[in-house]
């Protein structure tokens, strides 16, 4: 600072003598020159000491990762993130419908300016989770909006229960997407090292993509109506910092999950299928004991629940997630819910927005497009959920 004072002081000397030497001179020329000398080193105190001060950012808005939990235009829950290192991108999920894509693609495309996603994971089958993949004829889905370079993918699906024509369709975009160039693997893939593919991925010199195991790769989950423990589940390492993404598994893929791998401390977790009271487990979470955690939804949603009760983020996930942090936080809030009808709500609007964490492996920020309020401090939480007495 004591340095920058005094090129301050010597800049303004250098500019009262070109001054003077003005006064002094009545050739044409001189004065020419010495008025674009003052000018030069005038423009250059205004650049360096107040324009370009101004407009260099703090080293947390440069941060060397960022991660953007995406509203999704529509009052439906899905999920949509982006991992940005860099000029490296790794998308999971697009969901919830495909009209998503409509909000989806302009988004991803402010952060991702180059038009190429390094990596692109979908996590399982539903609809709310690969709905903005694949294109109709009157809007284009993420695939065709954007180069991608690696897919990965879930190796099991219950063809018979997920929508035939959402995933038939996802099949057909990624299918164009590999004849463009794109590798595909499923996670089994990674997992083994088979084929190409791996376990790790490299995106900066601190910053790891990592394929977890958990056995619904291999094996059938016994409830026949289930596609969410089929979900890919990845984390990113930043040096000592962890980001766990999970998808939709459940409690019983997350017990697998837990037993399959050595899980570290998280310092962001995305809350597991929507903040359902069948996901987020003591298990899994005390396993990562998180620091912030995200949740991909319409808060009091009633699309997968019969009473506010069961809505979600449930009481009893926020129970269990009290117990390790109060920063969470949720993207959406569903609006003119009635539960004296059956599944009657008008639309969704902010609750926290865009969430977007960013690290630069020392400093971490968390902000939303339209506020930073932790849950517990939302009016709808007040009005609908409590904290409990033994949480933070």
């Amino acid at each position: 600072m004591a340095q920058k004072k005094r090129n301050y002081n010597q800049e303004k000397r250098a500019a009262k003598r070109a001054a003077k030497a003005i006064k002094k001179t009545n050739h044409p020329i001189l004065i020419v020159i010495a008025l674009i000398l003052v000018a030069a080193i005038v423009f250059g105190i205004w650049y360096f000491f107040f324009y370009k001060k101004r407009q260099t950012p703090s080293p947390i808005q440069t941060g060397d990762l960022s991660v953007t939990f995406f509203e999704l235009g529509n009052k439906y829950v899905g999920d949509c993130t982006l991992i940005k290192v860099g000029d490296t991108e790794v998308l999971i999920d697009a969901g919830s419908k495909q009209n998503s894509a409509e909000t989806l693609v302009p988004e991803i495309k402010k952060l991702c300016t180059d038009g190429k996603l390094e990596y692109v994971i979908a996590t399982h089958a539903h609809e709310d989770h690969i709905g903005a993949f694949y294109s109709t004829q009157s809007r284009a889905g993420i695939f065709e909006s954007f180069e991608c370079g690696t897919i990965i993918d879930f190796p099991l699906t219950r063809k018979e229960y997920s929508s035939a024509s959402v995933y038939g369709r996802y099949l057909d975009a990624r299918r164009t997407e590999v004849e463009a160039g794109a590798v595909h693997y499923t996670a089994l893939q990674c997992w083994n090292q088979t084929d190409g593919a791996k376990r790790s991925y490299q995106l900066a010199d601190d910053v790891t993509l990592n394929v977890l195991y958990h056995k619904y790769y291999e094996e059938y989950d016994s409830n026949k109506t289930a596609e969410n423990n089929y979900s890919v589940c990845v984390m990113i390492t930043q040096g000592t910092y962890n980001y766990l993404f999970t998808g939709d598994l459940e409690s019983e893929g997350e017990e697998s999950l837990v037993d399959k791998n050595d899980l570290p401390h998280c310092k962001l977790f995305k809350g597991g299928h929507h903040g359902s009271s069948t996901s987020n487990t003591d298990l899994l979470l005390s396993a990562i004991q998180p620091e912030t955690i995200c949740i991909c939804t319409c808060a009091g949603t009633p699309e997968y629940a019969k009473t506010n009760a069961a809505a979600f983020p449930t009481q009893e996930c926020i129970d269990r997630m009290a117990k390790y942090t109060d920063k969470i936080y949720v993207t959406s809030l569903a609006t003119d819910v009635d539960w004296t009808k059956d599944k009657s709500w008008s639309g969704a609007v902010s609750l926290n927005g865009n969430i977007t964490a960013v690290s630069d492996g020392v400093k971490f920020e968390i902000t939303g497009s339209k506020n930073s309020l932790i849950l517990k401090e939302t009016d709808w939480f007040k009005q609908n959920r409590i904290w409990p007495s033994d949480g933070k």
